[in-house]
């Protein structure tokens, strides 16, 4: 795909801010570039499907990280059409199935079809997740608030919305509601599926919705993932401002509130916890039983992630106390080598790190010593391919995980750009 004006203008705009480092201003060229360049298929009505890279398939998640750095380059109509086509294809999907993640480029049923029950030909993946219909209102919201346009909003969000916050409501009750569960057959890695023969361990209710996966695509060992509760906070409140000021849909509204407001008492009834090293910080899930796991994902949204997604500022103290557990040995999937240190995660072997985690550090503290050295870390840890990549070996950046996932790309693109505007380089 031709690279729209404006982009190819904001690129040189860094990589000449950049060029004092040739390694770093290649690196960040390749990642901004990285969705446009290899993952963007335009598809015969108009809307745009994502390949999540080296999958054949598109995530409602992926697909938005995948494009969201490319929204402030939205006064283009090139790259409003392009980002406007993403967002058309992801609505259509969760009308499709708002329990899948990840979807075909066309009903052809090619995909995880152990997965029970039976699911549409649309679906490649059906594990549900939270922050699978948080992300794309996440693009829609902002997309609206660059370019001022709001014909989605006005065509698709109240049907949308309605779809969203009955199926949250749904799961607010998942043993007693719910009609999903996930098996999959012959699995052979112990985060490929949900316990308690695929309906998930036993919750109390607490006000949150019940969650199957965390964004890794790791089954969740209780059904309330704190980071995509707190997502779902967010993005209600975008919903809910997005359906009073373009839809004067004030009833609807109101149920995004209301349900935003049962979800944030839940988070803070049941989600924080009392450590005697760190005092109050965010479990990573909890069942509203008493039971907590205490790690955070390598995947976003994280706790790591909490200023990003705009659920808690960086200052914040309980984020700040999480933070430094979480980046800390006292988290099991914090791993530190000879190349790098940070978190990872089961769903790669011990030792490896996430570049998408590393970013993810950088983008959220306001340490300039911290930033320079996580875009060391990186520049290090590339395996001379110029991109990002899963996780990588700590001791090794040679071996890693996924060739082509360019959502750590974008991310990366994102950071660089941040960097560069608070002018950390100088």
């Amino acid at each position: 795909m031709n690279t729209p004006e404006s982009i190819a203008k904001r690129i040189s705009f860094y990589c000449e801010k950049l060029k004092f480092n040739p390694k770093l201003s290649e690196l960040y060229r390749n990642c901004c570039l990285s969705t446009l360049e290899s993952a963007l298929k335009k598809c015969d009505d108009g809307t745009y499907f994502v390949l999540t890279g080296d999958i054949p398939a598109m995530w409602l998640r992926d697909s938005t990280a995948q494009v969201t750095h490319y929204v402030k380059s939205a006064e283009d109509e090139d790259v409003a059409g392009i980002i406007e086509g993403v967002i058309r294809r992801q609505l259509f999907y969760i009308e499709k199935d708002p329990y899948a993640n990840a979807f075909n480029i066309e009903a052809n049923g090619k995909g995880h079809i152990t997965d029970l029950p039976k699911q549409s030909e649309w679906v490649f993946e059906r594990k549900y997740e939270i922050d699978s219909l948080c992300y794309p209102i996440r693009l829609l919201y902002l997309y609206w608030k660059k370019t001022g346009n709001d014909s989605i909003i006005k065509e698709k969000l109240e049907h949308i919305s309605s779809i969203i916050v009955s199926q949250w409501k749904i799961e607010q009750h998942h043993f007693e509601k719910s009609p999903y569960y996930f098996i999959r057959e012959n699995v052979k890695v112990p985060w490929g599926t949900i316990e308690g023969n695929g309906k998930g361990n036993p919750v109390a209710y607490t006000g949150m919705t019940w969650c199957g996966f965390r964004p890794s695509d790791d089954g969740c060992k209780y059904g309330y993932y704190t980071a995509s509760e707190m997502f779902a906070v967010v993005v209600l409140g975008y919903m809910s401002e997005m359906l009073k000021e373009v839809c004067h849909n004030t009833e609807l509204a109101h149920e995004c509130d209301t349900l935003k407001n049962e979800i944030n008492t839940g988070i803070r009834k049941y989600c924080i916890v009392n450590h005697e090293k760190y005092g109050k910080i965010y479990a990573c899930e909890t069942d509203g039983m008493g039971n907590y796991s205490m790690i955070d994902d390598a995947n976003i949204p994280s706790l790591l992630s909490i200023p990003y997604i705009g659920y808690a500022e960086a200052d914040d103290e309980i984020y700040q106390n999480t933070r430094k557990y979480i980046l800390s040995h006292d988290n099991p999937f914090y791993f530190e080598g000879k190349y790098a240190r940070g978190i990872g995660s089961r769903h790669t072997p011990d030792n490896y790190i996430w570049h998408m985690a590393l970013v993810m550090q950088g983008l959220t503290t306001k340490d300039k010593k911290e930033k320079l050295e996580i875009i060391n870390m990186i520049l290090s840890s590339d395996a001379g391919k110029g991109y990002l990549h899963e996780g990588f070996n700590a001791d090794n950046p040679y071996e890693y995980t996924r060739d082509w996932f360019t959502w750590p790309d974008s991310l990366f693109a994102e950071f660089i750009e941040k960097c560069v505007d608070e002018n950390i380089f100088s």
